[in-house]
């Protein structure tokens, strides 16, 4: 019920070059349907604070691949 609505992205499956973010903030709003709002604001938190320290990946103009970006946000939890 909580997922991202721009698709598979079949071209870019394996590739490691997806952006995670939306799939990183459709857990916070998981979270706050489950009536967890501070851990929900925690990850929104940690993706503004990945986001505004310049991790980037491709499709935002940078080099990082989608398991780094989501280990970037994950180390600002």
């Amino acid at each position: 019920m909580f997922e991202p609505v721009h698709g598979s992205a079949p071209d870019i499956a394996g590739k490691g070059i997806a952006n995670p973010i939306a799939a990183i903030l459709s857990v916070a709003m998981m979270l706050d349907h489950l009536e967890l709002p501070a851990l929900a604001e925690r990850v929104r938190q940690a993706v503004e604070k990945t986001l505004s320290s310049g991790a980037k990946t491709p499709d935002l103009g940078g080099e990082l691949t989608t398991e780094q970006m989501g280990d970037a946000v994950l180390a600002n939890l």
